[in-house]
């Protein structure tokens, strides 16, 4: 049995809310870029750019997740190193002066949904007095906010973090001891809940969290299996978050 949290914190996609894999070069997306740079591209070459820009930046943070510290990068260097470097000069400069809306443009989806059980988990844990945090890798903190605030949820929260503000990427122990000091109880005594080992569960070890939660999303079914990355528990979604809090609260 887990001892109960001082403390929660949780990632974004795959646990506050399902957040499917949109296509890189979503027509409304190349309709964007294409009107930034004034059509100076066809809406070929932006859409192949995009999507081989999509898969350079996957592998460029697979690679920087592997080393101690992982860091972010701005959303200028995002859009300039992995998309527009075979750009016409003024092309590149009119997508540097609008990185932030672009990225934000990229990074929402119509799709998102909050996890079935979050709403509940997170009430109780408010209820309960137990402060959280959200700690997420993404191109865009900004569109994350603006969805919890839409969805009701971003009032239970005392901090939200995330790797385009922050500078940082999880697995980074800074990012989790951050989130720690933001709500002010010790590393020690938190829960770390996310879907991915080698993100989540292996911050929360680099970091010394109470315990690392595993909620079980499509991209935790996609990863390999880690042996030295295992969870103190896993858990489908936010109802089974709730059973574990409501048991470590019984055990104490």
């Amino acid at each position: 049995m887990m001892r109960a949290p001082g403390g929660l914190l949780l990632d974004f996609g795959g646990v506050l809310a399902d957040a499917p894999a949109g296509g890189a070069a979503e027509p409304a997306m190349v309709r964007r870029f294409g009107e930034v740079i004034g059509g100076a591209l066809p809406t070929e070459r932006i859409a192949a750019d995009l999507r081989a820009g999509a898969r350079a930046y996957g592998l460029w943070r697979d690679e920087i997740s592997a080393s101690a510290e992982p860091v972010e990068l701005p959303h200028n260097r995002v859009w300039a190193d992995f998309v527009t470097h075979g750009w016409p000069a003024p092309a590149r400069a009119a997508v540097e002066r609008e990185a932030t809306s672009l990225a934000y443009a990229w990074t929402w989806r119509a799709e998102w949904e909050v996890r079935p059980g979050i709403p509940e988990a997170l009430r109780a844990a408010a209820e309960a007095q137990v402060p959280m945090a959200v700690v997420s890798n993404t191109l865009c903190g900004a569109a994350h906010r603006d969805f919890l605030a839409k969805a009701g949820l971003s009032g239970l929260f005392v901090a939200e973090f995330y790797s385009d503000e922050t500078g940082l990427r999880k697995p980074n122990p800074g990012f989790a001891q951050l989130a720690a000091d933001a709500i002010g109880v010790p590393i020690g005594d938190c829960w770390f809940v996310g879907d991915s080992l080698h993100r989540d569960v292996a911050c929360a070890r680099r970091a010394g969290t109470a315990a690392a939660v595993l909620m079980r999303s499509p991209r935790t079914d996609r990863e390999p299996v880690d042996p030295e990355l295992a969870p103190d528990a896993r858990i489908e979604d936010g109802h089974g978050l709730l059973d574990l809090l409501r048991q470590s609260w019984s055990a104490s």
